[in-house]
């Protein structure tokens, strides 16, 4: 990705950073195999919870720094949107339909950043940027959708207000930026905790007391926490700093496509052509994504108003004319 993002005009350090960060999503994909293969079933609030308390909880150990002033609320409304409200719309939506339809819904991810930027970032969005949107989003479908899909409405609202969710942490995490002398990693651990107290109460409400967790299932909590969590934030937080939001949004795109490549390879799940064919336009879509925001123009004003001398300069003029009128 580096060597393709490069040849594009994107400098060195720039390729550098999208490479990093697409390892997130890289490893999101991984999330399925690893819940339907280790993990107890039915109990998606309770993995959420597990995949975002203990690694921030950790992390708050390892980083030693303590939200302050509005980074108080701040840290638990990103933490909201990116974690307590994200996860449990991600795993609902994912029970209430197939995979491949949720799989779609969390790609229109982009298309909502797009517009979250506009109005928050005063990005405008481009016609580049919009038409790779829609061609990620239908490179997506071809990958994952079956013909039998069937839709669910409470699914449906859960795929797309759990998409939006994350593109309006995504932007604001990249409005507020972070305090002076905190790390993208004081960061993650912040939002990660805050997402993940939000997540105890209503895990134990709906779904009851934890359940007794063999060794699988702890191997499997424990590569979710720190690979998947707590690692995989880490470098998206990183390149949120770095790198515009929306080019950063458009590289969850590459997840579901994770996804089906670890299912083929790890779980014997065929990849017909046409699914091949998703991949390779996802990826376009994802590389088109890329590449410098515009600001929004400024209005136009024709018409300059004229400078309008200061107090002390007036007094000063009149002085000097005075002087010159007595003589």
């Amino acid at each position: 990705m580096v060597a393709i993002t490069a040849r594009r005009g994107v400098s060195l350090p720039k390729a550098r950073d999208l490479a990093l960060t697409a390892l997130t999503p890289l490893t999101w994909g991984s999330t399925y195999a690893v819940t339907t293969e280790f993990l107890p079933p039915g109990r998606p609030l309770f993995t959420a919870t597990m995949r975002a308390l203990p690694a921030g909880l950790a992390l708050l150990v390892a980083t030693r720094t303590l939200p302050r002033g509005a980074w108080i609320w701040r840290a638990a409304v990103l933490g909201l949107l990116n974690i307590g409200a994200f996860f449990p719309l991600l795993f609902l939506a994912a029970y209430r339909l197939p995979g491949g339809v949720a799989a779609v819904l969390g790609a229109v991810g982009p298309l909502f950043a797009l517009a979250f930027a506009a109005l928050l970032l005063t990005e405008r969005p481009t016609v580049r940027r919009v038409l790779a949107a829609f061609t990620g989003l239908a490179g997506v479908g071809l990958v994952v959708l079956r013909a039998d899909a069937r839709l669910d409405m409470v699914g449906v609202f859960a795929g797309l207000a759990g998409a939006a969710s994350m593109s309006a942490g995504t932007v604001l995490t990249k409005r507020w930026g972070r305090p002076e002398g905190v790390g993208a990693l004081t960061l993650t651990a912040w939002q990660l905790t805050a997402g993940g107290l939000l997540l105890v109460p209503v895990a134990l409400l709906i779904e009851g007391p934890p359940p007794a967790l063999g060794g699988s299932a702890v191997a499997g909590y424990l590569y979710l926490g720190a690979v998947g969590t707590a690692t995989a934030y880490w470098l998206w937080f990183r390149g949120i700093s770095r790198l515009p939001a929306t080019s950063v949004s458009f590289l969850a795109l590459l997840s579901p496509l994770s996804a089906a490549v670890i299912g083929w390879a790890a779980l014997g799940q065929a990849l017909a052509p046409l699914q091949l064919a998703g991949m390779a336009l996802a990826f376009g879509g994802t590389l088109a994504g890329q590449g410098t925001a515009r600001p929004r123009p400024e209005p136009s004003t024709s018409r300059r108003r004229p400078a309008v001398p200061s107090a002390l300069t007036r007094a000063v003029l009149r002085k000097i004319l005075g002087r010159h009128g007595n003589r």
